[in-house]
């Protein structure tokens, strides 16, 4: 599973629901839900 960082929680976590998506700019993010609080999370993935 992917991990990223929750604003409201302040820690990183595992993200429920996570999907790949495309930004704009073409790079590749992770797009998924906080398990705790149901907060939408993000991280951008790299180049590779």
């Amino acid at each position: 599973m992917a991990q990223g960082y929750c604003v409201k929680c302040k820690a990183k976590k595992e993200m429920k629901d996570a999907k790949e998506v495309v930004m704009k700019n073409k790079r590749k993010a992770m797009k998924g839900k906080c398990p705790v609080c149901g907060t939408s999370m993000f991280c951008i993935m790299g180049n590779k």
